[in-house]
């Protein structure tokens, strides 16, 4: 999956359905493409090239998000790694102590709980 892209001198960046070029991006925009990142097994980016782009802002923005993008798909397996192991504690205490289930089951049917 190509999530951003340089065309006619123009830096894109890959909607839900298309695609929109990088002075349009918002911060959901980049938390999106972070994710299709860490989800997707192949994810492509256009190289960035200072001589393709011409506007400044477009340099500016593709230049940042590309690096980004770039490091987190080389370091996504590290990331989802960190993940698994910051959870893997709560997991094994829910897993190993049946009283917590019960804690809980009993807090979700208890109606004076706001």
């Amino acid at each position: 999956m190509k999530l951003l892209k340089i065309d006619d001198n123009k830096g894109y960046f890959v909607t839900r359905d298309d695609f929109a070029t990088v002075d349009k991006i918002t911060k959901d925009d980049i938390l999106r493409l972070v994710n299709l990142t860490l989800d997707e097994e192949e994810v492509e980016f256009d190289e960035f090239n200072d001589d393709t782009l011409k506007n400044q802002a477009h340099k500016i923005i593709y230049k940042s998000v590309f690096e980004k993008l770039q490091n987190i798909k080389e370091r996504r397996q590290e990331f989802k790694d960190e993940s698994e192991r910051l959870y893997l504690s709560e997991y094994k205490t829910y897993r190993d102590d049946p009283s917590q289930e019960d804690a809980e089951d009993a807090g979700e049917d208890d109606p004076t709980e706001v």
